[in-house]
């Protein structure tokens, strides 16, 4: 067995496993506004209180009489921990008369790796122009999805690890259509930048059995996947806004999102990044002159994801025949819920708060590239206005996940490389600031 026949295996056998880091579920972003981050996206699809709700729902869009312009950003710190496991690497040995092989594996700790998780900077703008009483258009610049976790270089099982990174950037133009006092729909079309960047490297212990002396063993370690890649798609977004007075309104949206494929400098950097659609009906209700109540009931079809399905060269690690290889997603329907409070202070000052149960898409397979679990958000923030035009939001979020545990695998029908028993925990502070003005 040559060192380049077992790389060859090792490329193909990683991609299997690194496609599963790439799309693995958990990696939407809720990050739109700072003014959403302080209610946990409770109502975000119909409040409309400044050009923001034009990424949860065009059709809000008929909401405002006159011209609104809003900047900010979110800050997404993430504390991501495998909090225990053992990593079995791949022991191979040989003997040359007479012929045979034993494929065994050597067990690693990988418990106690902290760190891993990474912090982003997710800006957005958005624009919404009121053409007449019944026609608006606007402009929006935001993410919905990205993720990412870097291992360090000498993580032991590092083609399970190594760095995991998916961005995308919304650039959408949006209408609305104000049918009459209760009913109003928008849609839009949605620009859709993607980046990947996928890093994985590759070790065993290589040993030959002579027939006459001592076993010689040698570690191979290689870095088998480098891929940094960029890639444009299209997708839409329709919705329908009904106002049963103005102290009740309702909201509905679906957003079509397609799958990007992103290519780097080099022919084989390749990366496709499936986007799911999602759903999203909101509710408003101001109950007293200071409070009013709101909440969200969000779908994503993580469900579009099954399996992908490889077939490994011949004489595979020069040992095992050629074999196909079924790397099963088997992703769920997922989405959140959420709910939250709006108290109207006085004329200067607007405070709220929200909570989200957000439902993770992962079922039984699971993979430490990109925890996932249920998740927790405790959020509160405020508005100040220094006038009548001007408003000022800071949203502040406490994202609690899960503890889960799980063994992960490239194939059934290898003993190694895998991970038994990992335990990994994701939690996450999100900051958000956001400046709006109306003219």
């Amino acid at each position: 067995m040559t060192k380049k026949q077992l790389l060859s295996a090792a490329i193909i056998v990683a991609l299997s496993g690194a496609s599963t880091a790439v799309h693995a579920a958990g990696f939407q972003l809720n990050s739109q506004s700072a003014t959403g981050l302080g209610r946990a996206f409770a109502g975000d699809a119909v409040i409309a209180d400044n050009a923001s709700v034009a990424a949860r729902n065009p059709a809000a869009m008929a909401l405002f009489k006159e011209a609104n312009f809003s900047l900010g950003f979110n800050f997404i710190d993430t504390d991501v921990r495998v909090k225990s496991g053992t990593y079995h690497q791949p022991k191979i040995t040989t003997s040359i008369f007479p012929p045979s092989v034993d494929f065994d594996s050597n067990a690693f700790d990988i418990g106690g790796t902290d760190g891993i998780g990474a912090s982003s900077f997710v800006p957005n703008m958005h624009l919404v122009m009121p053409i007449n009483e019944q026609w608006a258009w606007g402009l929006s610049a935001y993410s919905n999805f990205g993720t990412g976790t870097e291992f360090d270089d000498d993580f032991a099982a590092s083609l399970f690890g190594g760095t995991t990174s998916v961005k995308s950037m919304n650039f959408a133009a949006n209408v609305s259509y104000l049918i009459n006092e209760q009913w109003s729909v928008g849609a839009g079309l949605d620009l859709i930048y993607g980046m990947g960047d996928l890093k994985r490297g590759f070790d065993a212990e290589l040993c030959n059995k002579p027939l006459f002396g001592e076993e010689e063993c040698r570690t191979v370690k290689e870095d088998v996947i480098d891929v940094e890649a960029t890639g444009f798609a299209v997708g839409w977004n329709i919705g329908a806004v009904y106002e049963l007075n103005e102290n009740h309104r309702f909201g509905l949206s679906y957003r079509y999102s397609p799958t990007v494929k992103a290519d780097g400098d080099d022919p084989t950097d390749k990366i496709d990044l499936p986007l799911p659609d999602m759903a999203e009906f909101s509710g408003y209700h101001r109950l007293t002159d200071k409070f009013a109540a709101h909440y969200s009931l969000q779908w994503v079809q993580w469900s579009a994801f099954n399996s992908l399905q490889l077939q490994t060269q011949s004489d595979l690690f020069g040992i095992l025949p050629s074999m196909a290889i079924d790397k099963a997603y088997e992703w769920k329907d997922a989405g959140h819920i959420s709910i939250g409070g709006t108290y109207y202070l006085n004329d200067s000052w607007t405070l709220r708060t929200g909570y989200m149960y957000d439902i993770a898409a992962t079922d039984e397979l699971m993979s430490i590239s990109i925890p996932d679990s249920n998740r927790h958000w405790f959020s509160a923030g405020f508005t100040y206005h220094p006038d009548s035009k001007q408003s000022i939001d800071f949203g502040f979020t406490y994202l609690m996940g899960e503890d889960v545990t799980f063994d992960e695998s490239l194939s059934p029908s290898l003993p190694a490389p895998s991970i038994t028993g990992a335990t990994t925990r994701s939690d996450a502070i999100l900051v958000g600031l956001q400046y709006s003005r109306s003219f």
